[in-house]
């Protein structure tokens, strides 16, 4: 009966993660080296779609603020209905704070988001007049990270392997417009 309980518990631990962006102590660069994108900064807004735990997919209004930091780093704030964010420690009040700044890897744009000492990484696509973040999945490498550089690494060869790449889907923000 303990060894049930142990795989059960097991199983419901997997399930939790596999649902989780990719959250690590590293950044795609050690230090910033890009500068900021001047076409980033403002409010951007999308009605975004977010899965449901009931099999339902809902659509919820979120903004991201992006602010100058330095010439490297911007401060991003990201708003909006955000709620089941809550259990990960990332949400102060109704908003998720944050710095951020730009890493190129095989012509891709990535945005490395800390929050709260943790990593985050988001591939940004940007058109005219939208901009996509679309942040990669935990289960994006089964690799134990060790170093920028490693992951740096694992980032490209998961982009030029993979048919299509392994983002989470409830942390998409797809085609958001700049909003005043």
């Amino acid at each position: 009966m303990k060894k049930l309980l142990q795989a059960a518990c097991l199983f419901s631990l997997c399930i939790l993660l596999w649902g989780c962006p990719y959250e690590s102590p590293y950044a795609l660069d050690l230090e910033p080296q890009q500068p900021i994108d001047e076409n980033l900064l403002g409010k951007w807004a999308s009605m975004v779609k977010r899965p449901s735990y009931e099999g339902q997919t809902l659509e919820a209004p979120v903004k991201v603020i992006f602010e100058t930091k330095s010439e490297t780093e911007y401060r991003v704030s990201i708003t909006g209905y955000i709620h089941e964010l809550n259990p990960f420690g990332v949400v102060e009040k109704d908003t998720i704070r944050g710095s951020a700044y730009l890493s190129l890897i095989d012509n891709r744009r990535f945005l490395n988001l800390i929050v709260h000492g943790r990593v985050y990484i988001a591939e940004l696509q940007q058109t005219q007049n939208t901009i996509s973040l679309l942040a990669l999945a935990e289960q994006f490498t089964s690799k134990f990270i060790r170093s920028c550089s490693e992951l740096r690494k694992t980032v490209s060869i998961h982009y030029r392997t993979r048919p299509v790449p392994v983002y989470d889907d409830w942390f998409l923000l797809k085609n958001m417009q700049k909003v005043n």
